[in-house]
């Protein structure tokens, strides 16, 4: 007999979020050497937090978060809560519960740079390579080293002097008017150490080889131990 394409919801769920992750999922294994982690780094959390005040976002979640951020690929904070919000994974392996709400990305953000401010995403990795189950995993025998460069989202016509004010001297000619004109850079020097964008201050000037040209990127570095494909 044909089903009925009911697409009211239920009113009340019986179905704990535990029983919706199949039990060969990877990511439970790495929650469980995630957890052991985060327990050796409580006195850790003690000592970055004050004892009064309006709860925070738990270091923990915090933290879990990020790394599935990584995992996924996930390319801004704003995003990562949407995923947060509909994403039945995502929310067991943080730790909230299916009636919570997803964090606003702003307040995400602010708790996750008191954390590397603290340098708890430095110890956490520590803490994670310490567990017996990943440091057996672990050789510095065989192991290969790989760089790229992400190109940032910052235009080229930003790139201003450091010691000038935007369109003081020193600047490229502007043919035409409005915040996107056209600019003649031609012969003109620029450096790392001179100069820098004005939308992007963190981006840098890098090239790819001898002869081509100069993007504003950031740097990206690989290791791979090739002996367990980590």
């Amino acid at each position: 007999m044909r089903g009925e394409d009911e697409r009211s919801g239920e009113l009340f769920s019986y179905v704990d979020l535990e029983a919706r992750v199949r039990r060969n999922h990877p990511l439970r294994a790495i929650r469980l050497i995630v957890n052991e982690a985060l327990l050796a780094l409580e006195q850790e959390f003690a000592a970055l937090y004050s004892p009064i005040g309006r709860p925070s976002i738990p270091p923990e979640k915090l933290l879990r978060a990020m790394l599935l951020q990584a995992f996924y690929s996930i390319r801004s904070e704003r995003l990562l809560m949407e995923r947060l919000e509909y994403d039945l994974l995502f929310r067991w392996f943080v730790g909230i519960g299916v009636d919570d709400a997803a964090w606003d990305h702003s307040v995400f953000s602010k708790n996750r740079d008191r954390l590397l401010e603290g340098d708890i995403a430095a110890k956490f990795l520590a803490a994670v390579l310490a567990q017996p189950k990943v440091k057996k995993l672990l050789s510095s025998d065989h192991f290969s080293v790989d760089g790229t460069l992400i190109e940032a989202w910052a235009s080229m016509k930003s790139v201003k002097p450091k010691d000038g004010p935007s369109g003081g001297p020193g600047e490229p000619p502007a043919e035409g008017g409005g915040r996107n004109a056209e600019a003649d850079f031609h012969g003109q020097k620029r450096s790392n150490d001179t100069h820098a964008s004005t939308t992007d201050p963190d981006a840098r000037l890098y090239r790819k080889g001898q002869g081509k040209e100069a993007k504003l990127c950031f740097m990206g570095h690989g290791l791979m131990e090739n002996r367990h494909g980590l």
